[in-house]
């Protein structure tokens, strides 16, 4: 039986990068818990893979497959989610990548326009019109992922940490746009296992350093993504919260 605290029973949940890693754990958390879903990647044939594992879960799911770096895409899917699912109630904007620079001076421009777009110009972009749309509407959440990066910026990854420290600082301003119908929240995962995980030497996946001493399991950013698009996070805005297992 559902906690009636995540009780997402005739919601709509559209997650940004759901097509795997935490987005996919997160699109199905929220449809075991009665969430219908948007599934959004670049990749049509992966969006449909995690839509069918919502609907076997008996919920409604739409596959839509979008660059959301693209500031007019979003525009589009915007459109497209909200017309089929009749409106979004929860946003997670969880698309992003961090790849490697050998240095800052080496680092190209086309990389660091594309780390930029995707993870700092998309959310901003999907936030601004979902937000004003959930603010005319019924309400909404939205959950923008995050990263430690941001407040542990290493120099390899400057324009990731980058985008991401921008991504916290307007989470709390549209947190205050938005309101009083719409909240804005972040997460800042640390170290998680997931498939790009895979290319980690085996130092960086046991994560000693870390209070825990060892890296996140999927499945264990969605108690902080369900919390904080829920009803039992109603007095909650504009907060960033940590989930990294107390890595220093």
């Amino acid at each position: 039986m559902t906690d009636p605290l995540f009780d997402f029973t005739g919601r709509t949940v559209l997650v940004t990068g759901g097509s795997r890693g935490l987005g996919r754990e997160m699109a199905l958390a929220f449809a075991r818990r009665g969430a219908d879903a948007v599934i959004v990647s670049r990749r049509e044939e992966s969006c449909r893979a995690v839509a069918a594992e919502v609907e076997a879960l008996g919920r409604r799911a739409w596959a839509m497959p979008c660059n959301v770096s693209d500031w007019d895409a979003l525009e589009d899917l915007a459109k497209q989610a909200w017309a089929a699912a009749g409106g979004i109630d929860v946003l997670v904007n969880n698309a992003g990548s961090s790849p490697l620079a050998p240095s800052s001076l080496e680092t190209p421009e086309e990389l660091f326009d594309k780390v930029i777009a995707l993870n700092f110009k998309g959310p901003f972009r999907l936030t601004a019109i979902l937000g004003t749309a959930m603010a005319m509407s019924r309400g909404g959440s939205v959950v923008n992922i995050s990263s430690t990066g941001a407040i542990r910026p290493r120099p390899e990854l400057a324009p990731y940490a980058g985008a991401k420290a921008a991504l916290n600082a307007v989470t709390e301003a549209f947190a205050r746009e938005y309101a009083p119908k719409v909240r804005v929240n972040a997460i800042m995962p640390g170290r998680f296992l997931t498939d790009i995980s895979r290319a980690w030497d085996e130092e960086t996946r046991r994560n000693a350093e870390a209070a825990l001493q060892r890296s996140g399991e999927p499945e264990e950013i969605v108690t902080a993504a369900l919390y904080l698009a829920s009803d039992a996070s109603g007095f909650t805005t504009g907060s960033v919260i940590r989930v990294d297992g107390g890595a220093p």
